[in-house]
C-alpha cells in the first residue's frame, strides 16, 4: 500500500465530518461555516452555510441531509428546496458544542458534544444524545469522555464512539427499541488520541489522531495493523470511491482560533486494501 496520501482539495478553515454519499465526499468547513462536498477529480460544491459552525453528517432514509450544528447545539434538516429547519434541539443533553454524529439507515441519529470548552475548560463527561427520525431526543449513554467519531456496524447492531480523552473506542448494542446496552471496552488505543474514524468491512477502524499526525488501523481488543502517516493533524477520515477503498482524511495545521486564520486544511486520499463496511 502506498503511504502517502494525495492532496485532492484544499484552502478549507477545518475539514471534519466525512461521509461518502452517492459518488461525491461531503464534509463540513467549520470556521467558513459551510457544508462542501468534493468529487474524486478535486471538484469542490458548497451544499449549505450553516451560520453557527456544521459538522456531524448524515441522510434520513429518504434522502434529506441532516447536519450537526455546534455551537447553538441542534441538528438541522436540509429540505429539497435548499432550506435548513430545525430537526432537533439538543441544548438540554449537550453540555457544550455539539461536534460528530452516526445516522444509520433508519434514520436515527446520535450525536456528541465536547463536554466541556476544550479551549480552556477541564475535560468532563459527555452524553451521547439520540435523534429519532421524528426529531425525539434523549440520551443515549452518559459519561463518555469527548465523545467523537462514532460508526454503526454493517449489521446496523453495534454503535461505536472514540472517546478522545479516554483514548479508546468504546462499544454498544443497539436494541430494537433504540436504547443501547452493553457497554464495553472495543479497544484501547494506546498513544493515539482518537477523533473522527470510520468502520471497514472486515471491523477494523481507521482511527485519525491529530496529535500523532496519522491515520491508523485498529482491531477489536486494540492491535494496529497499518498505520498512514500525514504530516500534520489527521481529524477524521472515511472509506469512499467506487469500492470504498479510497481512505479519505480531514488534515490541518491546527484547530480553533489557528485554523481559522490559516485556511489551510484539506482532503486527502489514499487506497487501501479492505473496503468500507457499515455506513459511509
Amino acid at each position: 500500500m502506498n503511504n502517502s496520501p494525495e492532496v485532492i482539495a484544499t484552502g478549507f478553515s477545518f475539514t471534519e465530518g466525512p461521509r461518502w454519499h452517492e459518488d461525491k465526499l461531503y464534509f463540513s468547513d467549520f470556521y467558513n461555516f459551510e457544508v462542501k462536498s468534493v468529487d474524486g477529480s478535486g471538484h469542490v460544491e458548497t451544499v449549505v452555510r450553516v451560520e453557527h459552525q456544521p459538522s456531524g453528517l448524515g441522510w434520513l432514509p429518504d434522502g434529506r441531509l441532516l447536519v450537526v450544528s455546534m455551537i447553538d447545539r441542534k441538528l438541522l434538516r436540509m429540505e429539497p428546496d435548499g432550506s435548513l429547519l430545525e430537526h432537533a434541539d439538543l441544548s438540554e443533553i449537550a453540555a457544550f458544542h455539539c461536534n460528530d454524529m452516526a445516522v444509520d439507515h433508519a434514520g436515527r441519529a446520535w450525536v456528541g458534544n465536547f463536554g466541556f470548552d476544550n479551549e480552556g475548560g477541564q475535560p468532563t463527561p459527555a452524553k451521547l444524545a439520540l435523534v429519532m427520525p421524528d426529531g425525539t431526543t434523549s440520551v443515549a449513554a452518559d459519561d463518555l469522555m469527548f465523545p467523537n467519531g462514532t460508526m454503526v456496524s454493517p449489521d446496523g447492531m453495534t454503535l461505536i464512539v472514540a472517546e478522545t480523552y479516554a483514548q479508546r473506542l468504546t462499544a454498544f448494542d443497539i436494541e430494537e427499541d433504540s436504547t443501547l446496552s452493553n457497554r464495553r471496552l472495543w479497544a484501547e488505543t494506546g498513544d493515539h488520541w482518537p477523533d473522527g474514524c470510520c468502520m471497514d468491512a472486515e471491523g477494523a477502524i481507521w482511527v485519525a489522531d491529530p496529535r500523532g499526525r496519522c491515520v491508523v488501523r485498529v482491531l477489536e481488543g486494540g492491535q494496529i495493523t497499518a498505520r498512514i502517516d500525514t504530516g500534520r493533524g489527521a481529524f477524521a477520515c472515511v472509506l469512499g470511491g467506487d469500492e470504498r477503498r479510497d481512505l479519505y482524511i480531514c488534515t490541518s495545521s491546527g484547530s480553533g482560533s489557528q485554523a481559522k486564520v490559516a485556511q489551510d486544511a484539506s482532503i486527502e486520499r489514499i487506497k487501501v486494501d479492505v473496503p468500507g463496511g457499515g455506513i459511509p
